[in-house]
């Protein structure tokens, strides 16, 4: 299956991208924890190489927490600032502030070498389409999104949103999308739902994951569904057909209900905690 993406907007984005960048200290990158490397966009490193910088390992919960625990110390022997957080729960919220500081201390520092003292860190938050970025920046900032005005300096329009006393984001967060110039990016994306299921083959892309947790997390399908002894891609999807009464008319296994089935159980983390991909 050939897994595309329909960037539409992408050189607007990047080049709004681009002009806000000179109003902010910090960028604060969103990724999904399940598959940190195919929900990033090549180009974020190119436009925020001068910027500090913090990736959020978003979904945290989703992942195992080996996973977790290997790409924290990937993107740290990067250079980055890195939390762990689910958006959805709140968890790693708290954690947040500290790692804005320890990620924007050498401006910190200059700023207190020139008087200026307890000046909020002004962020960016970027991330690919359905990341999590609004359910984070609505669960960072509760439901008090105070909005702090036009800054100095700044283009009329631009509003910031006080996220807390040590941190302002800038309202305009970007969206890119990733290159699908590797056909692995796109299936891991279509994996966690980030492609419309419309637009794919749901039975191939459930087969895919039965081969990932056949291999990677072995025992996983049986324990959840139940079956045993199995071992053939498209029995086992069979046996889920099966075991669940997905079945058509005259008792016939209806493949396709039981791969939304699967995906479903697979993307709520029904299935446990799965990570997609591991660091280089």
């Amino acid at each position: 299956m050939n897994y595309q993406w329909y960037p539409g907007h992408m050189t607007k984005a990047r080049r709004q991208m681009q002009e806000d960048l000179k109003l902010i200290d910090l960028m604060i990158e969103l990724v999904d924890a399940r598959v940190p490397a195919a929900s990033r966009n090549p180009d974020i490193d190119e436009l925020g190489k001068n910027k500090a910088r913090l990736i959020l390992l978003n979904k945290s919960d989703l992942a195992d927490e080996r996973g977790n625990d290997a790409w924290m110390e990937y993107f740290k022997g990067k250079g980055y600032s890195v939390v762990k957080v689910n958006s959805r729960s709140g968890a790693g919220m708290k954690a947040i502030n500290s790692a804005v500081q320890e990620a924007c201390k050498e401006k910190i520092e200059r700023d207190r070498k020139r008087g200026i003292l307890n000046r909020p860190v002004r962020a960016m938050v970027v991330g690919i389409p359905n990341v999590g970025k609004s359910t984070f920046i609505n669960a960072y900032a509760g439901r008090a999104c105070a909005k702090t005005g036009n800054k100095p300096g700044v283009t009329k329009g631009k509003q910031w949103i006080r996220l807390s006393k040590q941190l302002e984001l800038l309202d305009t967060p970007g969206i890119l999308w990733p290159k699908f110039e590797d056909q692995q990016v796109g299936l891991h994306l279509a994996m966690i739902g980030s492609i419309n299921d419309e637009i794919l083959n749901v039975e191939e892309l459930a087969l895919s994951v039965i081969d990932y947790l056949t291999a990677e997390y072995p025992g996983t399908l049986e324990k959840r569904f139940g079956f045993e002894g199995v071992t053939d891609r498209v029995e086992i999807l069979g046996e889920i057909a099966r075991v669940r009464g997905c079945l058509k008319k005259g008792n016939e296994l209806d493949y396709e209900k039981a791969a939304r089935l699967l995906m479903d159980d697979f993307r709520s983390g029904k299935l446990g905690r799965i990570t997609l991909e591991k660091p280089e």
